[in-house]
């Protein structure tokens, strides 16, 4: 679980998408997108065997080459999206970016991956806003309607998920976390 489910979150918001039901609350389903696609990279991972830290450089860039972004700009988008991680929960989010945007693998498609990334923390900072601003009973009816979506997934998923929840990694305030952990252990 740890250390690559962590590093894993960088990589599940730029390359996987939010497929929701038009039953379902958005909010739900946009919680259960990403609850999904973090179990899904956390077992690509886990298939694949380790991954090798990525390389901290001593100096960093001006701009990450062929943008005008520069890696204070990532940084600061990051800290100021994902809240709910720890400092070091975010700045090993940042370092696997920061590696991923200088690799040269990745030259022909780092703007598409810098521009792919900010829309999804915009989107996770919007989503922890709106949430926060819930009232209890409305995250009760949530965290009900969340307990009646778990049946769709797999029991390895739901497992994984419940590892999610008990870690504080969804991207959900504190008192709503609860309340889908109970949720979750009540199923």
């Amino acid at each position: 679980m740890g250390r690559l489910l962590r590093k894993g979150v960088v990589f599940t918001l730029l390359f996987a998408g939010v497929v929701a039901p038009a039953s379902a609350d958005p909010m739900l389903m946009f919680l259960l997108g990403i609850a999904r696609q973090m179990v899904e990279a956390h077992a690509a991972r886990s298939m694949s065997g380790a991954v090798p830290a990525p390389e901290v450089l001593r100096e960093l860039p001006t701009v990450y080459p062929g943008t005008s972004v520069e890696p204070a700009d990532l940084k600061r988008l990051i800290d100021d999206s994902f809240l709910y991680l720890s400092d070091s929960q975010r700045r090993e989010i940042f370092d696997s970016m920061h590696a991923a945007l200088l690799d040269p693998k990745n030259a022909a498609v780092r703007g598409a991956m810098i521009e792919y990334f900010a829309d999804r923390a915009m989107t996770v900072r919007a989503a922890q806003i709106r949430l926060s601003q819930m009232s209890w009973r409305e995250k009760q009816r949530l965290a009900g309607e969340f307990k009646s979506e778990l049946a769709s997934l797999s029991p390895q998923d739901q497992d994984e998920l419940g590892k999610l929840l008990r870690s504080g990694l969804l991207p959900v305030p504190n008192d709503l976390n609860q309340l889908l952990l109970a949720a979750f252990d009540a199923r």
